[in-house]
């Protein structure tokens, strides 16, 4: 999953952006509101986790101005403030969660991945589909009931790329733009050999290719 992270702090910014990556998701950080309202409609972004106290344009006014452009992208506010009255005015501007500082980043993380369950109609604690269980802390997969399979960090971003997105065709620009860091390669024939390796885990049936355009997951074997 690709995360917008908006934060000006010189230090928390940075260093969330190291801990969510070494968790499997590809993130962005934006330090001001008027860079964070620009990649925002960048249709890239399956969450944002958006400071309120920006330089250059209010947290909340990016906020605004996204729901004023029908970005409905889901997300998470984060403030030094926690009055009551800034909780409403965050939701009202569209936000989908809130959460004060001082956090602990295992709250963030679960609140986000909340967001993106609910984002992707995905009820359970676990993400599951296509006989598949995901198991997100652990980074693996059980087939169809069996033992933990160990994912290597790229079988485990694709794959959950792949099973929060059941029955849709997602091209190879799509799958980089959602699986890569924007520091890291991201050459999309490298794509074809993580997706080989991963049809060796879960079954090659699970992931059709669609030449010329992309991959579908198949949710219903």
């Amino acid at each position: 999953m690709r995360i917008l992270l908006v934060e000006d702090d010189r230090t928390l910014g940075p260093d969330l952006k190291k801990e969510l990556a070494a968790l499997g998701y590809a993130v962005d950080l934006a330090d001001n509101g008027v860079d964070a309202e620009a990649l925002g409609y960048e249709d890239i972004y399956d969450l944002a986790v958006l400071d309120l106290g920006l330089p250059q344009r209010p947290g909340i006014e990016v906020l605004k101005n996204w729901r004023k452009r029908s970005n409905n992208i889901p997300t998470l506010i984060l403030t030094a403030r926690s009055s009551w009255q800034e909780k409403i005015d965050g939701f009202d501007a569209g936000a989908d969660d809130y959460l004060a500082k001082p956090f602990h980043t295992e709250e963030l993380v679960a609140r986000m991945t909340a967001l993106l369950r609910r984002a992707k109609q995905q009820p359970t604690k676990q993400l599951e589909t296509s006989g598949l269980v995901l198991n997100e802390k652990t980074q693996a997969v059980s087939v169809e009931g069996s033992n933990e399979l160990e994912l290597t960090g790229m079988e485990y971003k694709l794959l959950r790329y792949f099973m929060h997105n059941p029955g849709r065709l997602l091209s190879k620009l799509q799958i980089v733009e959602h699986i890569y860091d924007d520091g890291a390669e991201n050459d999309s024939n490298v794509v074809e050999a993580y997706i080989k390796m991963l049809r060796k885990k879960i079954g090659k049936e699970r992931i059709q290719t669609k030449r010329g355009q992309g991959y579908i997951f198949v949710n219903q074997l």
